[in-house]
């Protein structure tokens, strides 16, 4: 109850220390009023079971700023109905380094809506563990620029399933640096419709044994 009488000033105004002390329950009761007063600091300073406490009403509420305060270890321990609630403009707002603690299962869990709010240098700093646990509807949300921006590491770690699910908006984005890293396994796996979406100056940028796989695809082998 007095814990429910503090106001925004009063509750940011608490030591990580004396927040480390709430718990769980205490936590969830809080109002999205008072974790305004919440500082970037105190929020960095929660723990695993304190994170896994907030519900995803508490989580949206706080501000771009705010969510600058989790640690990219913090990040990871959210469970995967905390992600599940995030936005595109939640995602904007975290750091490549906060993606950086983002597990292949959390990834799973994110709305295609979120994905929109990746920018091209977010995208850029995914890791293969990472892109492995995007669902073809995921891979399929991709504008052009994000899909070009993705490390050829990455590509070249992109499963069948996922590289049959490519756009052809995705397809025709992809950079010469990128193609030279797709093996012939996995230009076959494209499909036969969907190859047809590179373009001639593409077309340019593969070996002969890609090109071959390509037209294999096309041709039904």
């Amino acid at each position: 109850t007095q814990l429910a009488g503090l106001t925004t000033t009063e509750f940011g105004a608490l030591t990580t220390t004396q927040l480390g002390g709430l718990t769980s329950t205490q936590l969830t009761a809080l109002t999205t009023t008072q974790l305004t007063g919440i500082t970037t600091t105190e929020l960095g300073a929660l723990s695993h079971t304190q994170l896994d406490a907030l519900t995803t009403t508490q989580l949206l509420s706080l501000s771009t700023a705010q969510l600058g305060g989790f640690t990219a270890t913090g990040l990871g321990e959210l469970t995967t109905t905390q992600i599940a609630s995030l936005t595109s403009t939640v995602m904007g707002a975290l750091s490549t380094t906060q993606l950086g603690g983002l597990t292949s299962t959390q990834v799973t869990a994110l709305k295609t809506t979120a994905l929109g709010g990746l920018t091209s240098t977010d995208l850029a700093v995914l890791t293969t563990t990472q892109v492995a646990g995007l669902t073809t509807a995921q891979v399929g949300v991709f504008s052009a620029t994000q899909f070009a921006s993705l490390s050829t590491t990455v590509i070249a770690g992109l499963a069948s399933t996922q590289l049959a699910a490519l756009t052809s908006t995705e397809i025709s984005s992809l950079t010469s640096t990128q193609i030279n890293f797709l093996t012939t396994t996995e230009i076959y796996a494209i499909g036969a419709a969907d190859c047809t979406a590179f373009t001639s100056t593409q077309l340019g940028y593969m070996s002969g044994a890609q090109i071959s796989a390509c037209f294999g695809t096309l041709s039904g082998g």
